[in-house]
């Protein structure tokens, strides 16, 4: 199937239904998703992209139904990664002469992954253009670190399409394609959860990126990502998110997340919930489980925050594991500018509010000096100290 996008450009990808979960199984799925590549022609004939490796067959298929491979003058590889790239090697099989216009690195991911040092590898930099006939040119910005090292975007010039891979996508399955046609409400969720789980550890370098991109002053019209909806109705409206998610972002929202044993922690965390609506009757103020709800959502709720609470009961002089794989994970984001609480009940030794300030101060959390710590089931008077958290945060 292919989609036209515009003039003699079009969507030739895989919108991915079943899907459930992305990078193994550390990024949940929730609504879908879509793997996008991009067919180009004008004198030339140009691929961008291809689709995960599964699929392979079914693209391939798709893509000679279309034209004659022959025809086909280079193909785009933007990024190395798999869900990009995972149909290369049936693709090189047939046309081992094709160009592959890549990065630096680039090569070295495409080499390492599929062992063909043969390919005919053209590298290209930032400001590089690869002429396609008709007064058209692609032109190459460089996107180290988001989310690899060998990211690229292209830039057709006169269609003023912008095929920024990995920035600007959503795991996020939409028939119609377009942004204008998805629900509103999802694609926001799927947009900032993309940008909180995998973007949010390179903020910084987001930032700079964005600013050398917008300081280009190409004149887009059209988004079209790796990953999710082809952003044509005001297409810059996710590159002013992304220029106010890539600023320490936070709304006025505060996340309680913990794990429990008998409950007493449990106990705990609801209490901080109430004392915290009375303390900041605005601020907004969720709950999770570790253990039970999505840590991809769950982190997604945390970027929104401007400070968390973290509980765990201790447990071999240590804390929970599902709470302590959860704050590895926050510790990989690199979150900044946002504060943090800790609490828990322990029956015989007590070291799990040592643990759980530890790893949100290494994790980039400026932790609060009140914290609640029980000894055993807490009674009712003790469930009052969540009044010391509450103020520090709010």
């Amino acid at each position: 199937m292919k989609v036209h996008l515009k003039n003699n450009v079009y969507w030739l990808g895989k919108i991915d239904w079943e899907l459930q979960s992305f990078h193994g199984d550390d990024y949940s799925i929730n609504n879908g998703s879509s793997q996008n590549a991009y067919l180009i022609r004008e004198e030339k004939t140009i691929l961008i992209d291809t689709v995960w490796s599964p699929h392979k067959n079914e693209f391939m298929d798709n893509l000679e139904a279309e034209i004659s491979l022959d025809e086909l003058d280079a193909i785009i590889v933007q990024h190395g990664e798999v869900d990009h790239s995972g149909s290369l090697v049936e693709l090189m099989k047939k046309r081992p002469d094709l160009p592959i216009y890549c990065t630096a690195n680039g090569v070295k991911s495409l080499s390492g992954q599929f062992h063909h040092p043969e390919w005919d590898y053209r590298v290209v930099k930032t400001g590089d253009t690869l002429d396609v006939g008709n007064g058209k040119s692609l032109v190459f910005v460089e996107m180290p670190m988001l989310h690899w090292p060998d990211s690229m975007a292209s830039f057709l010039t006169e269609d003023n399409i912008l095929f920024s891979n990995d920035a600007f996508g959503q795991h996020f399955a939409v028939a119609e394609l377009f942004n204008d046609k998805a629900d509103q409400c999802l694609l926001w969720e799927e947009a900032i959860k993309y940008y909180a789980n995998i973007l949010t550890p390179f903020a910084a370098i987001a930032k700079r990126k964005l600013q050398e991109v917008i300081g280009l002053n190409l004149p887009i019209e059209m988004i079209a990502p790796s990953h999710g909806v082809i952003w044509r109705d005001n297409p810059l409206q996710i590159v002013e998110k992304y220029v106010e998610w890539s600023d320490n972002y936070q709304e006025d929202q505060i996340t309680i997340v913990y794990d429990t044993m008998w409950d007493g922690t449990k106990k705990l965390a609801h209490q901080l919930a109430a004392e915290l609506r009375q303390a900041a009757p605005n601020t907004v103020v969720k709950i999770f489980n570790a253990a039970h709800n999505d840590k991809n959502d769950i982190m997604t709720e945390v970027f929104k925050s401007r400070a968390i609470a973290v509980g765990s009961p201790t447990v071999g002089n240590d804390i929970l594991s599902s709470v302590a794989g959860w704050l590895y994970f926050l510790k990989e984001l690199k979150m900044k500018q946002k504060k943090a609480a800790v609490f828990g009940c322990y029956g015989w030794s007590g070291e799990g509010n040592k643990v759980l300030r530890g790893l949100l101060e290494q994790a980039g959390f400026e932790v609060v000096e009140p914290e609640v710590r029980i000894n055993w089931n807490p009674r009712p008077e003790q469930l009052e100290e969540m009044k010391t958290i509450a103020e520090a945060l709010a």
